[in-house]
């Protein structure tokens, strides 16, 4: 059951839409500099994994304890659709589209949740849910600026942002499952622990990452406005794993206790204006009149989204 704190939630979230936003650009580096978007993958859940293990060993042991039952099965499927392929759909997309397309595909996340909710949970919405969805969604339509010749684009990049965007809501979904269970609620960090452990095993099994690993030894540029500044490829590395997977992973699981998912995931969706500033500033992605129109606009829905909620659906229902 989430607690009345929305506000405390809110700000978890808008802090982890930003380090996601900046990750988006971020990633690019070391894969320019060689690294294949499965051993990137690869690289950052298992990074991930082990720091999170090593925050659990210090800090909570009682995070490493062994889910059983219905806790289970549900890390299980955390771990290989809210956090394998969520990190594989995600790299692959940033490599094949515009970032402000990919983001925007993955950013129909909202949606799945809200559809979720009414449809299999049964749970009414409010009614200014809905078109605040989808004024948003017109606006990250602008700022992708989907309105080019099919053809111009990656169809296999618009499957995997598309599928990334599914992962993304049952990361948010099935994370609420755990976190907030009213007999059975698991640690956030108990939940990160496990799923990304699992995660890591999953993507080990596709994508063995030792044969492109030199890459991350070899100097790179920054790439964009920044390419005068040549650093390591592990160090822009290094940045993915803490701050574009730990620290916003970590965050948005906390904030499911204070908000419900189809909250937490509307809010959410600020990342793609993230996404589209460092576009703008670091890789030179001109940011024209109907891309600012859509800025305004996804701020419009978020905020007429987040208006509608009402007290008695406040707190919503479990997945079953």
């Amino acid at each position: 059951m989430t607690t009345a704190h929305p506000l405390r939630g809110h700000a978890l979230v808008v802090f982890a839409a930003v380090c996601f936003g900046i990750n988006g650009g971020m990633s690019r580096v070391p894969m320019e500099a060689g690294l294949s978007t499965g051993s990137f993958t690869a690289v950052r859940l298992v990074g991930a994994f082990g720091l999170f293990l090593l925050i659990a060993l210090i800090f909570d042991r009682s995070a490493l304890a062994i889910p059983r039952g219905r806790q289970r099965v549900l890390l299980i499927a955390l771990g290989l659709f809210g956090v394998a392929l969520v990190q594989w759909s995600y790299n692959v997309a940033i490599t094949r589209l515009p970032l402000g397309l990919a983001v925007l595909l993955e950013y129909l996340a909202p949606v799945w949740v809200v559809l979720w909710v009414r449809f299999a949970r049964h749970v009414p919405v409010h009614k200014r849910v809905w078109p605040g969805i989808a004024v948003a969604i017109v606006g990250l339509s602008l700022i992708g600026q989907i309105w080019g010749p099919v053809g111009e684009l990656d169809l296999f990049g618009v499957g995997a942002a598309t599928l990334g965007g599914v992962c993304f809501a049952a990361y948010f979904l099935l994370g609420e499952a755990l976190t907030t269970h009213e007999s059975a609620a698991q640690s956030p960090l108990h939940v990160v622990v496990w799923s990304f452990g699992i995660g890591s095993i999953a993507i080990l099994l596709f994508q063995w990452p030792l044969e492109t690993l030199d890459a991350l030894g070899q100097p790179t540029s920054m790439l964009g406005t920044l390419d005068s500044i040549s650093v390591t490829a592990w160090q822009p590395m290094a940045w993915s794993i803490v701050f574009g997977t730990v620290v916003p992973f970590f965050l948005y699981l906390v904030a499911l206790k204070y908000l419900p998912s189809s909250q937490a995931t509307v809010t959410a969706m600020l990342e793609p204006i993230v996404a589209v500033g460092v576009g703008w500033l670091w890789f030179e992605e001109v940011l024209n009149t109907w891309q600012f129109i859509g800025v305004l606009a996804v701020l419009c829905g978020i905020v007429l989204a987040q208006t509608g909620r009402t007290d008695e659906h406040e707190d919503l229902p479990l997945t079953t």
